[in-house]
């Protein structure tokens, strides 16, 4: 167990909302960004109807209603759903200090706040369907029992049952400093063959051309360099090098790679860089306390909140007002802003396939198999650190022979 000065960690990855407009403790959480009026977010819930529920048949709480959002994606006014509530305090004060040696452990780690809320999110599961047993009488049964439960019951993805056992183990090992066991005879979900999803040319066009501003220059990252797109939305100023056409991406385990910026974008994003800059003047003339800045940066550099450099390339609209320090700090363009605009063009441009943010990724990845790059090159582009991972893209290529495989049927 971790002492309990370090209780108050998960405070620094919560933001609660009461009004929608306000977000507590230091740099906000990727899902509770910038919150007014103007530019609120929504949630996304859980795909699978029986993990819509508790394990005790209980109704989670719903996403809201949207309403109409001029220039943009419909978006909630404000959400009745929290997606950060298993950091929030439950009826048991053992599981709670849990909860809060889970947040201190993750940050003493420099996980990802994402990795957090699954973990979190998981151990209350877990939780719920232990009946808030004790923490310290847990066994290696109780893992046993939900594992089962999950692959049986619930039938949920081997993904999803990974998921779970990842973060039980993460709980065991690191939290409770309990013998996990070795679990070898647990049901375990057929894990599935997944192709990517590839997009053509014409249809990435197509989907581009029902994007506006600044939701159709991300895509066009997105596609350009294969970022993921928490990569693209979180760029800033000083990772553009137009000189020399390179762009710095920071991906999963702040881990950077250089990619090529695509010169046919150039202008635009000259363009939004300008945009930039022009509201960059606008808050420091009406006296903002500048960017969010991660981990220890801003006491390392006390300067670099407000310094032109260290601004958001897509800066969010709104002002985030931080309700621990009566600052108002200025949050990157939201990703559920991203999503909400792009299902909304892929419906207009009617396309057969499922597309999401990723979508273009996997088809930029896939064009330049086709385009005869070596798969290492697009490992290093793609910032894969096991060349296996890239290798399922040779899946999306199909393969020409001397004589080309047919089916029967076009003979």
């Amino acid at each position: 167990m971790l002492n309990a000065a370090t209780t108050s960690a998960s405070s620094q990855y919560r933001a609660t909302l009461p009004t929608g407009q306000a977000v507590t403790g230091g740099l906000p959480l990727a899902s509770e960004a910038a919150t007014t009026a103007a530019t609120p977010f929504s949630n996304k819930g859980e795909t699978s109807d029986d993990l819509s529920k508790d394990v005790h048949g209980e109704p989670k709480a719903s996403a809201p209603k949207t309403s109409s959002h001029p220039g943009g994606p419909p978006l909630s006014a404000y959400s009745r759903y929290n997606e950060w509530r298993c950091l929030e305090k439950s009826g048991s004060p053992k599981w709670d200090k849990v909860i809060d040696d889970l947040a201190a452990e993750i940050k003493t780690r420099h996980y990802s706040r994402k990795t957090l809320k699954t973990y979190a999110d998981w151990i209350r599961k877990f939780q719920a369907y232990l009946r808030n047993k004790m923490p310290d009488t847990l066994t290696a049964e109780d893992v046993k029992a939900y594992l089962t439960f999950l692959a049986v019951n619930c039938k949920v993805a081997a993904s999803t049952q990974n998921q779970a056992f990842n973060a039980l183990l993460f709980l065991y090992r690191h939290i409770l400093k309990k013998d996990f066991g070795q679990h070898k005879d647990i049901p375990r979900a057929k894990k599935s063959t997944y192709i990517p999803i590839v997009l053509s040319r014409q249809e990435i066009d197509s989907v581009v051309k029902h994007l506006t501003h600044p939701y159709n220059l991300v895509v066009k990252l997105l596609y350009g360099c294969g970022l993921r797109l928490f990569e693209g939305v979180k760029l800033r100023v000083k990772d553009f090098n137009f000189d020399a056409g390179i762009l710095t991406v920071r991906g999963k385990g702040n881990k950077s790679r250089t990619v090529p910026i695509p010169q046919k974008i150039v202008p635009e994003l000259t363009e939004q860089l300008e945009a930039a800059k022009k509201l960059h003047d606008e808050d420091i003339a009406a006296g903002y306390a500048g960017v969010f800045l991660e981990d220890q940066l801003e006491k390392k550099y006390p300067k670099a909140a407000k310094d032109f450099i260290w601004q958001w390339f897509f800066p969010q609209q709104s002002l985030t007002f931080v309700e621990g320090t009566k600052e108002k700090r200025r949050y990157h363009l939201h990703e559920t802003h991203v999503q909400l605009a792009l299902y909304e063009a892929v419906r207009r441009a009617k396309l057969t396939k499922r597309v999401t943010a990723h979508t273009f990724r996997h088809s930029f990845a896939t064009h330049l198999l086709q385009a005869n790059y070596d798969i290492r090159t697009i490992q290093t582009l793609l910032g894969h650190s096991d060349v296996r991972t890239t290798m399922i893209y040779t899946h999306c290529v199909p393969s020409r022979t001397v004589k080309e495989a047919k089916s029967p049927l076009d003979f």
